[in-house]
């Protein structure tokens, strides 16, 4: 990874914590600001992985609430952030 895509990947990180704290005020993972998030959520692990799978990135968000070290990074944005992002991205690929 070159410097400049571990700053895009840094900022994309940021980006997707201060969606989701917008999106939550909205109380609706569906709406624009929810799916904006489930977006920079792809962009963010499409870098990571070098690739993008719809299942997987659904199936990463179920682990984010199910593994409590994920769970507390997400969390820290705010309370029941982890749900609402894998409800966001569950709407996003098509899951639920």
């Amino acid at each position: 990874m070159t410097e400049e895509q571990y700053r895009e990947l840094e900022e994309l990180g940021n980006s997707v914590i201060d969606n989701l704290k917008r999106a939550m005020e909205t109380k609706d993972p569906a709406g624009e600001l929810g799916q904006k998030t489930a977006e920079l959520h792809k962009q963010w692990i499409t870098i990571c992985w070098g690739s993008y799978d719809k299942e997987a990135h659904a199936n990463l968000a179920q682990m984010y609430v199910d593994d409590e070290r994920f769970k507390a990074y997400y969390e820290k944005a705010q309370p029941g952030a982890t749900e609402f992002l894998r409800d966001a991205i569950w709407i996003y690929t098509g899951r639920k």
